[in-house]
């Protein structure tokens, strides 16, 4: 399997097909219903049960710990199927088998199997006055009908938004990981923790397991509460098992981690941050969970493997030296938290640039007052989204939290990041530069420095 396309006539049908399913309604615009992905999936034989699943929810570290799941899967001799969302720069990454974004022809060949099954779905909504499937249900169709047809062993499937009506939640998971859960798609999910929560925890079916990040006591009882409901064993951090140690190395991390089978020790992590080795305990246990029960203890060596070779693009992923320029996809207070304790943590820097550019629907003065005793100077700009907010409103945000002289608006990204290496570099060498706001600020960054790998 490929990573990119290389027929041209593959990789000309492949930009129709992109073209399709982009015109369809995003996934912030959705219908909380698994109706129509429902059908689809009945009329295409139920593919989704035709392998096992790892269903992931939460509020931040969903990709990451996805993609640390999926690795140490792989590395004990499944075959994977990976699903994530949103993408970098193609929506190929979204769907990988073995660790790899699925080829453009493969994508292809999905598609025009699913496409008549999908038409007929839409013309059925049509008719009762309801919408075509959304970008997102679609999507999620041509993954389950990718790994499917390879086939897979597993699926480590991450939700896109919510739980109950997340359409991938058509399947239904072995285990149920639920990173932490924070504030975030309110006009969708509830205004309060509880209520994300509770949308959060249907992806907790009867008879699994639920592996659970350290949450507040409030979000901690309602998922205790489903498990209980369904008859789910339940894994909680900080209760069942921990990262009982953890230092700095170059390029990441060192873990020991007491999970709920055996302890583990000397887990080179190639992420920064606290909340990456949270987010590995979260894994670690998932695996131990769905490879023997939480009974029986892995080869620690084959887990040390399976780490070593975890990436997560976009994710405080170093995109360039002299000076050093940084991407995260933090798009929300809780993201920015973990970002903002990660570069105290790993990085030292003589003087600190941020290029921010947030949505228009996020609450960008609590992401940046976070930020602010971390960055010496914001420059604040737009990013290719025509969700993001309007660079001089976000100036007027930043310049009350940092200062006027500690902000520039540059409302063009290019222009923006030429600005910020400036800025960093004006007092001499030691300088960096740090883009965040949203995965799309990362992608962005990312693209303008030639990093088209995810």
């Amino acid at each position: 399997m490929t990573s990119s396309p290389t027929d041209p006539a593959v990789a000309a049908r492949l930009a129709i097909v992109e073209a399709e399913i982009m015109g369809r309604a995003p996934e912030h615009d959705l219908v909380p219903t698994l109706d129509r992905v429902a059908a689809v999936m009945e009329l295409l034989g139920d593919p989704q049960r035709s392998f096992r699943v790892i269903h992931l929810t939460g509020t931040n570290g969903k990709t990451s710990t996805t993609r640390m799941i999926e690795a140490l899967c792989r590395e004990h001799g499944l075959r994977t199927g990976r699903f994530t969302s949103p993408h970098l720069h193609s929506i190929r990454e979204r769907i990988a088998v073995d660790g790899v974004p699925v080829s453009a022809q493969v994508l292809v060949d999905a598609w025009d199997e699913v496409a008549p099954i999908i038409e007929l779905v839409d013309a059925r909504s049509a008719a009762e006055d309801g919408p075509r499937m959304t970008f997102f249900e679609v999507l999620v169709v041509l993954a389950y009908a990718v790994f499917a047809d390879a086939p897979i062993d597993v699926a480590v499937i991450e939700v896109g938004m919510g739980g109950h009506w997340d359409a991938t939640n058509v399947a239904d998971g072995d285990v149920a990981v639920i990173t932490p859960i924070d504030i975030d798609h309110t006009h969708f999910l509830g205004t309060t923790a509880e209520e994300i929560a509770f949308e959060k925890a249907g992806i907790v079916k009867p008879g699994a397991a639920l592996v659970c990040a350290a949450q507040v006591e409030s979000v901690s009882s309602i998922l205790t509460e489903r498990a209980a409901q369904v008859g789910a064993r339940r894994y909680a951090a900080d209760e069942d098992f921990a990262v009982t140690d953890r230092e700095v190395a170059l390029g990441g991390q060192v873990l020991a981690i007491r999970g709920v089978a055996g302890s583990y020790d000397e887990i080179f992590l190639p992420l920064h941050g606290e909340h990456q080795g949270a987010n590995a305990a979260l894994a670690l246990v998932a695996v131990e969970v769905f490879l023997g029960g939480g009974e029986r203890r892995l080869d620690p060596d084959v887990v040390r493997a399976g780490f070593a070779g975890v990436t997560s693009p976009g994710r405080l992923e170093v995109v360039r030296r002299s000076p050093t320029i940084l991407v995260d996809a933090a798009h929300n207070p809780h993201g920015a938290i973990a970002l903002a304790a990660a570069l105290n943590e790993a990085f030292s820097f003589a003087r600190l640039v941020g290029v921010v550019a947030i949505f228009a629907d996020k609450d960008a003065a609590a992401m940046l007052e976070v930020l602010e005793p971390v960055l010496d100077h914001v420059v604040v700009t737009r990013n290719s989204s025509p969700r993001s907010m309007n660079a001089a409103a976000l100036g007027e945000i930043a310049s009350s939290i940092f200062g006027a002289d500690r902000v520039s608006v540059v409302p063009a990204l290019p222009d923006a990041l030429d600005e910020a290496v400036a800025v960093a570099e004006s007092e001499g060498l030691g300088g960096g530069v740090v883009a965040t706001g949203s995965v799309v600020t990362a992608a962005d960054v990312r693209l303008l420095l030639g990093v088209k790998e995810s």
